[in-house]
């Protein structure tokens, strides 16, 4: 069984970054910048763009983080964006999820311009993914083909099970495993919560990505040996062995299954980092575009 250490090949991703943003730099350009919006106090969203205002740190990016209240309208919310997408020196917005209750998440991510989404979600860039285009991939997803890339998990004519059909991982990734390409070039089932006999598909597959943020809900039994195993959740539950009172779970219950895998990934430290690292391989993507031109 293999590690698929997310943690490891984000570094290794983040240092070509680097090296890039220090020829722009020897050029006296000027360096990318991403700037995220972070509505209100959810612990876990400040958690996640903290991280990746450090990430920008380490590979040279300029990184501006705006902080808005949790009672903010969404007037005020789409004119705040509006303004980033008016700016220039900015390559790359995201805004982080999730939103307060009386915001309408999907109005707010499709004012971001398609230009600057480099979370992947806008519907442009959605229908050029799907079409084979040249575009933001979904970072989770690209991720997760990233990691796939690096340790070189066969993919040609295998059977892919997803879990999960969300429009930010399981969606796209599914549309993504199915290309002519590699990774990919696979037979994709998108299992979801209507999915019957569920255990027997998820049997059949060579490659299983869970992305429903139900802790330890993949057991062994629905795992069979050699599979390649992709954790996506994420979620937080209460522990008495740790400082914070916190720990972080999968959707697989990682210590059996790892026993029936070929390759897994852990969490935390897997597909968590990835995303994050092909957030930024995005926004240097955006910035390229304009600045190369």
């Amino acid at each position: 069984m293999k590690i698929l250490n997310g943690r490891e090949t984000s570094e290794e991703v983040k240092k070509e970054i680097k090296i890039e943003v220090e020829e722009f730099s020897s050029n006296q350009m000027r360096a990318p910048h991403l700037a995220a919006i972070l509505v209100g106090n959810n612990g876990a969203s400040e958690t996640y763009v903290n991280a990746k205002v450090k990430a920008c740190k380490k590979v040279g990016f300029n990184s501006t983080l705006v902080r808005l209240d949790d009672l903010v309208t969404e007037e005020e919310l789409c004119n705040e964006i509006k303004l980033i997408n008016k700016d220039n020196d900015i390559d790359g917005l995201i805004v982080q999820l999730p939103l307060p209750k009386h915001l309408n998440e999907q109005l707010v991510t499709h004012s971001i311009s398609s230009d600057k989404d480099v979370d992947g979600f806008h519907p442009n860039n959605i229908g050029r993914m799907v079409l084979g285009l040249d575009t933001f991939l979904p970072a989770t997803p690209a991720g997760i083909l990233e990691l796939l890339k690096r340790y070189q998990v066969p993919t040609l004519g295998k059977k892919c099970v997803i879990v999960g059909r969300s429009n930010i991982v399981g969606s796209p990734l599914s549309i993504l495993m199915s290309k002519n390409n590699y990774p990919g070039n696979c037979t994709v089932t998108l299992a979801h919560s209507k999915t019957k006999n569920l255990k027997e598909i998820c049997l059949e597959a060579d490659i299983l990505v869970s992305a429903i943020g139900i802790p330890n809900f993949i057991t062994s039994e629905m795992v069979k040996k050699g599979c390649c195993v992709i954790d996506v959740g994420i979620t937080r539950t209460k522990s008495t062995k740790t400082k914070s009172g916190w720990k972080l779970n999968g959707d697989v219950d990682y210590k059996n299954v790892s026993e029936k895998c070929s390759y897994i990934t852990p969490v935390p430290g897997g597909v968590g980092p990835m995303t994050i690292a092909m957030l930024l391989k995005n926004t240097l993507v955006s910035y390229k575009r304009k600045m190369l031109l």
